[in-house]
């Protein structure tokens, strides 16, 4: 990357807006994924946001095995061929016994003892993970459960397929699958599951192997959401014949079904395991899978293909597009992939009616628990690339659970609503030496509401964009409640913590004494005056405590012309998020802020900073602090800078380390700063971040929020 020296002046790079639109299905075409080979560890999925199935080169899950999850400990732990919905949760029976008040751990505060959901990391269970036996059960439970396998019997181990082809149709979300068994024709498999429906189909053709579905029961470790060690403790009843079946799954308090049709017949042939075959030259499946005992409804493998060849090229053609292929640049090609790749995989796992896990419906990471620190990175994007009805998909999970986050700040006694960070569908907070303690997540719903209403009077007008802040009004206010409140004053100015941990958790051993990281009083003065203009434009009260709040932030501490991390010693740990370059960049320009200070700020982290220790995420967060300095050079380097997680695989997945093997706020974070880079802000020059000698076209995007008004 080049230094403040190499910025580049506003509006140099060229940007076409107008004219012939962009060829968006040529763009995809340039970069579907095709196999020729199996890859360990690089499973294709199909899904919808709400229900995804992760495969191999067979197109089904036939070996689980040759795509293993690390554990934690290192040794392999479950399969990354995984089949979640949103819905799929499973307790173990014991957890209804553990009690969150037996994690409370009183921390001093500037405004008097506070109590926090915590974890005690000098107690062990059996299998090494830290706290008590309590804390354990509430962080493990309840976990995403993988809903079972679907697979071919083969009698053959995968590196003895030959005749391997395999392509995702990026278009129509469609995945052709042909391999041959020696001694067999070649089979033929269409993959594929419902845009809007959680069913997958299948289409066999030529040999026709038998198909077993698999089931197991779900697992509290870190990585697993398949057990299949433990068959007595889940049951499986198949009932039905004539082309239609259900199979009814209990596991423990947890209900659901899969229902079956096909043109084969299927039979229970173990314990937990059906079979379908048939005997002629073919055969059609679809699953539906369903929580609870719903009435079964058929649906044939030709109803998922034509829904697919509608709505994904209707997904394809809406919001914002862009087209690098006349950039000479030989690394455009590789952005571009990433580009398009994340769009996909961010419909396929991010799009749902929860806040995705880190690992969205692929695997489990953190038992397939959300972290809602991480929402914005998985999300913000949809609004920007003029989607916002997928990010809504999600954001109404906070008016869910405003009671829970309204009883969680009530404890601590405050006012208003303070987000928990990593959760399950219940909102309920995990205990945690971090996760309590995090700030940065309180202004997330302010933004992302902020961010649909942008994009819905960007594409619908402003009477839309009157009913969105309607909807979500409560959240807003709620939210700008607890910033308000939790902050202290100080003689100079107002002051968070302690204690508290920033968003470089490097820190949290220190959570106790750590006050004012750079990046959440930014960020906290933007949102309370957002949430403020929300508020004026509801015809509420005036705000003024919001207000005096915001314009009263203590300043980030300078030393030798850089922001610091935080104000106290260790001023800044340089591992892990450099997440004070966040605080222009992923946050608008709010006047605590200045550039020049920043720059300099930028240009240390890229001399020093320990980028093994990184996360995906964090070079779209640079890229967009790059933009918003007007370098674009340094933002295009940002995205691709050659560290071993900024690695994206074949199938588009950010891949972090064999415990982790899929980052989507890395996919979230590239398609977000991408459009920070493209389209620019409110208030901010006419151009976009990018390369001087780029030519770049590009339709469809939403800008980002510049400064907010401070109403004084």
């Amino acid at each position: 990357m080049t230094g403040g020296s190499g910025s580049v002046p506003a509006g140099t790079a060229t940007t076409r807006r107008t004219g012939q639109p962009i060829d968006r299905r040529a763009v995809l075409a340039r970069h579907h994924p095709r196999r020729a080979e199996h890859r360990t560890g690089e499973p294709l999925q199909v899904g919808n946001g709400e229900l995804a199935v992760a495969v191999d080169i067979t197109g089904l899950q036939s070996y689980p095995d040759a795509h293993p999850h690390a554990s934690i400990h290192g040794e392999p732990e479950g399969t990354l061929l995984g089949t979640m919905a949103q819905w799929g949760w499973h307790s173990v029976p014991i957890a209804d016994g553990a009690r969150l008040a037996d994690a409370l751990r009183t921390y001093d505060t500037p405004r008097g003892p506070v109590t926090y959901v915590d974890l005690d990391t000098t107690a062990r269970g059996p299998d090494g993970d830290v706290g008590t036996d309590d804390e354990r059960t509430l962080r493990n439970n309840p976990h995403r459960l993988h809903l079972g396998l679907v697979g071919f019997d083969l009698p053959v181990e995968i590196e003895s397929l030959r005749d391997v082809e395999q392509h995702l149709d990026l278009w129509t979300g469609v995945l052709s699958s042909r391999f041959r068994v020696p001694g067999q024709e070649v089979t033929q498999v269409t993959t594929a599951v419902h845009p809007c429906e959680d069913v997958l189909a299948v289409r066999v053709e030529g040999y026709v192997p038998p198909v077993s579905l698999r089931f197991g029961y779900g697992s509290e470790s870190w990585t697993n959401a398949l057990d299949l060690s433990a068959p007595g403790a889940h049951t499986t009843v198949l009932e039905g014949g004539d082309g239609r079946w259900r199979i009814h799954r209990r596991l423990d308090a947890t209900r659901y079904t899969a229902d079956v049709t096909t043109d084969g017949e299927a039979e229970l042939v173990e314990q937990h395991r059906v079979g379908v075959t048939t005997t002629g030259p073919s055969l059609s499946l679809t699953v539906r899978l369903r929580e609870g005992e719903a009435p079964a409804v058929a649906t044939s493998l030709d109803e998922v293909l034509v829904a697919c060849e509608d709505q994904w090229p209707t997904f394809w053609r809406s919001g914002a597009a862009v087209d690098l292929g006349e950039v000479e640049d030989p690394r455009a090609h590789e952005l571009e992939r990433r580009i398009v790749l994340s769009q996909y995989l961010t419909r396929v796992n991010c799009a749902g009616t929860l806040p995705p896990a880190e690992t969205g419906l692929l695997t489990n990471s953190w038992r397939g628990r959300f972290h809602l620190e991480m929402h914005w990175w998985h999300a913000a994007h949809f609004a920007t690339w003029g989607r916002p009805e997928l990010l809504e998909r999600s954001l109404g999970w906070y008016q869910r659970i405003l009671p829970e986050a309204q009883r969680i700040a009530a404890r601590q006694g405050y006012r208003g609503a303070r987000w928990p960070k990593q959760v399950a569908p219940d909102g309920r907070e995990s205990p945690s030496d971090i996760g309590p303690f995090l700030l940065w997540q309180q202004p997330h719903p302010i933004h992302l509401a902020e961010l649909v209403r942008r994009a819905v009077r960007h594409r619908d007008g402003d009477a839309a964009a009157r009913t969105v802040t309607e909807r979500y009004r409560e959240v807003v206010i709620e939210s700008a409640e607890l910033m308000a409140d939790v902050v202290s004053a100080t003689d100079a100015g107002f002051a968070l913590g302690p204690p508290l941990v920033p968003a470089q958790e490097s820190y949290a051993r220190l959570r106790h004494r750590l006050t004012n990281p750079t990046f959440e009083l930014a960020y906290w003065r933007w949102a309370l005056l957002v949430a403020a203009e929300w508020s004026r434009e509801l015809g509420l009260p005036e705000r003024t405590r919001w207000i005096e709040v915001a314009d009263g932030m203590v300043s980030p501490l300078t030393r030798a012309g850089r922001y610091e991390a935080i104000d106290v010693d260790p001023f800044t740990i340089r591992t892990d998020h450099p997440s004070m370059v966040a605080a222009l960049g992923l946050v608008p320009p709010t006047g605590l802020i200045e550039e020049e200070v920043m720059s300099s700020t930028f240009d240390g982290v890229l001399a020093d900073w320990d980028w093994e220790s990184t996360w995906g995420w964090d070079y779209g967060m640079l890229a967009m602090t790059a933009a918003r300095l007007g370098r674009g050079t340094d933002a295009v380097d940002a995205l691709l800078l050659p560290a071993a997680k900024n690695h994206h695989g074949s199938h588009g997945h950010n891949v972090q380390s064999p415990t982790l093997p899929a980052y989507l706020p890395g996919n979230g974070a590239l398609l977000s700063a991408v459009a920070l880079m493209v389209a620019g802000w409110d208030g901010g020059p006419e151009r976009p971040g990018l390369p001087p000698t780029w030519s770049v076209r590009h339709e469809g995007f939403v800008r980002a929020p510049g400064p907010a008004n401070t109403g004084t």
